[in-house]
């Protein structure tokens, strides 16, 4: 089992920066990779980062290329979402997921963070 609990959401004006954070714990070790997703209400969930688990590797949509960072620290098994240049559009519910093999659906999910972008 993983478990997976997101921090760090809160209500910015746009252009401002916020960095959310997402614990990992349990059979780390095991994770293939790790996406952050966000909804906003009305729409579907959507990926906006991910990241291997070893290797590192990173991949984003071009609705967020160039303004969001995904990272990870090993030490901490931690994955941080670094979004920059915030817009009202960036409004939503932010979770990490965590997925045991390419391929598969990701399995593992954290409570979401409320992220709130005012104009």
């Amino acid at each position: 089992q993983v478990q997976l609990v997101e921090s760090g959401g809160g209500l910015v004006q746009a252009g401002d920066s916020l960095r959310l954070s997402c614990a990992a714990s349990g059979r780390t070790f095991s994770i293939y990779d790790l996406g952050w997703f966000r909804q906003a209400p009305g729409k579907e969930r959507e990926i906006v980062a991910r990241i291997t688990w070893s290797g590192g590797s990173t991949s984003y949509p071009d609705s967020v290329k160039g303004r969001f960072t995904i990272s990870k620290e090993y030490a901490k098994n931690t994955v941080y979402l670094q979004m920059n240049s915030l817009k009202p559009e960036d409004t939503a519910v932010y979770y990490c997921a965590a997925r045991l093999r390419m391929g598969l659906p990701y399995g593992y999910w954290g409570q979401g963070t409320q992220v709130t972008v005012s104009s």
